[in-house]
């Protein structure tokens, strides 16, 4: 398997960044993960990077391609809950870590994603979204039930509220998982966290990442455009991407 990767992380207006994001490239498989610090909880760079570390980690330990990729996330992402929900034992609840995170394997042709919270997947064919995860959030269920628009979205009262995220509560939370789509030359697959995705639409990623751009230079200026339209409270603005290549 041949692709190209970047990836981009700012710190927009905020004091730290929270944000952590890789490529992890082998010669049978590929992998992207993004995660997003919680603000508004203690140490939520502590589990964007322990969150990271074990999704790499594990990444790395099996023969690939690997056999079970559906197993290999689910076991990932579960491990990576546990171990940063025992960041905060003995912690209140509200200053338990907790992080965001989204996921993208892929090998023999075929991608396959996980994720928790609002942290996002795109796969863009041809300059146009194929496809995307669906966060978990309150303002994703009332846009896909049709009660508010993208554009009242943007603004929703409610738009930083997540309903599943790793760390907090030592229970496993739901996580969606699941083949993604079979991939082909030119295919994107982009990771990003909200501070990225809110700020853009996507004829603003598509028209960036069609084939035959600088992929680094591409995400580079998709960031700082996101920050740019975030203002005085923009946010921590972090993406990873993979270009097929064959």
């Amino acid at each position: 398997m041949r692709v190209d990767y970047a990836e981009v992380s700012l710190l927009g207006a905020r004091e730290d960044n929270q944000d952590r994001a890789t490529a992890v490239v082998s010669p049978h498989a590929a992998l992207l993960v993004v995660l997003d610090g919680m603000g508004g909880h203690a140490h939520g760079e502590l589990a964007a990077e322990l969150g990271c570390k074990v999704m790499v980690e594990r990444f790395g330990q099996p023969q690939q391609p690997l056999l079970d990729p559906l197993g290999f996330l689910h076991l990932a992402l579960g491990q990576a809950h546990e171990e940063v929900t025992a960041l905060g034992a003995g912690l209140s609840i509200e200053r338990r870590p907790r992080a965001t995170v989204a996921a993208c394997l892929v090998q023999e042709g075929t991608a396959w994603f996980g994720h928790m919270g609002d942290s996002r997947l795109y796969l863009l064919r041809a300059g146009e979204v194929l496809l995307r995860t669906r966060d978990h959030s309150h303002v994703e269920l009332l846009l896909q039930g049709g009660l508010i628009s993208p554009e009242q979205a943007l603004t929703h009262p409610l738009r930083n509220f997540v309903e599943v995220c790793i760390g907090g509560d030592p229970m496993l939370p739901e996580m969606s998982i699941g083949r993604l789509q079979r991939v082909q030359s030119g295919d994107v697959i982009l990771a990003c966290t909200d501070g990225f995705w809110a700020n853009l639409n996507d004829a603003d990623i598509t028209s960036a990442l069609y084939p035959g751009e600088n992929l680094t230079a591409s995400l580079e200026m998709l960031a700082r455009l996101a920050v740019q339209r975030g203002g005085p409270g923009s946010d921590n603005t972090t993406a990873a991407l993979l270009r097929i290549k064959d």
